[in-house]
């Protein structure tokens, strides 16, 4: 970090009118704080970069075993461990950014309580770790797609649109989770839970088609569930057509998450100091 950068980080300047210019002008802090967690995460493990690989690698395995081969789901017409890897991918950056975010303000207490900087930067910081595991992740859908001799379909372009999609659904449930987290310490036991839950009741290991007609409207209720079926449309086109309705709901409530998770964090921001 250059001498300019870390003049700017000590800078006491509280002003809410000038807090969206704030974020611009500590973006150097921004880019420090997601370098050191990317060193932080791959140094300080016995694999290194190759847990990014493994963990989605063990997980896709076992739901391509117990909904492909025990269950007999249905698999669109695409290989099923494609159908899979494909689910796997939106929803390990979700939970990866998710679980990091929500202990981020904690773990960076000492900086919260002696530094001016707009709080956001912080659980930011943890999407773009998670967006790091996303691409090393994407290595393995290209190894599948080889291995099958499968050609995605034209859609594909739409892709980092729907990443796009993913990380505004991140980032409002970030906000949120890591702003309760402050004030209830509680919820760093609730966060797992959530995740773990959230991994059976969105399309990971099965597609949206199994999903009864008369369920669709809370089941699109998740927002993982546009993402999901986003991702697996631009890969595998007409195989896995949207549903309009539900993938509609899914964008509404996704913007509406954001939107929520960005007021409350910033509702929350002026105590985080004090409860620290």
């Amino acid at each position: 970090m250059s001498e300019t950068e870390f003049d700017i980080i000590l800078e006491h300047n509280r002003s809410v009118s000038n807090y969206w210019k704030d974020l611009w002008k500590f973006r150097g802090l921004f880019y420090f704080l997601s370098w050191r967690d990317i060193l932080v995460r791959y140094k300080q493990t016995a694999i290194g970069i190759a847990w990014s690989i493994i963990r989605p690698l063990m997980t896709m395995i076992i739901f391509t075993i117990i909904f492909g081969k025990v269950a007999k789901l249905p698999d669109s017409g695409v290989p099923y461990v494609l159908l899979v890897c494909v689910g796997m991918l939106p929803w390990q950056f979700f939970a990866n950014a998710f679980s990091e975010a929500s202990n981020s303000l904690v773990a960076n207490g000492s900086m919260l309580s002696k530094v001016y900087f707009p709080r956001l930067i912080i659980p930011a910081s943890s999407v773009i770790v998670a967006l790091i595991d996303f691409f090393i992740s994407l290595l393995i859908l290209v190894g599948l797609m080889i291995w099958y001799r499968f050609i995605p379909s034209a859609q594909i372009i739409f892709l980092p649109a729907f990443l796009l999609l993913a990380i505004v659904v991140t980032l409002g449930a970030g906000f949120w989770i890591a702003a309760l987290n402050v004030k209830y310490r509680d919820f760093r036991y609730v966060v797992p839970f959530i995740v773990q839950f959230g991994l059976y009741v969105s399309p990971v290991g099965f597609s949206s088609s199994v999903i009864p007609e008369k369920f669709r409207l809370i089941y699109s209720l998740n927002p993982m569930v546009g993402v999901i079926d986003g991702f697996r449309w631009c890969i595998f086109g007409g195989n896995c057509p949207i549903n309009f309705t539900g993938f509609s709901i899914s964008v509404i409530l996704s913007i509406l998450l954001f939107i929520y998770g960005l007021y409350f964090f910033r509702k929350m921001e002026r105590s985080f100091a004090d409860i620290i």
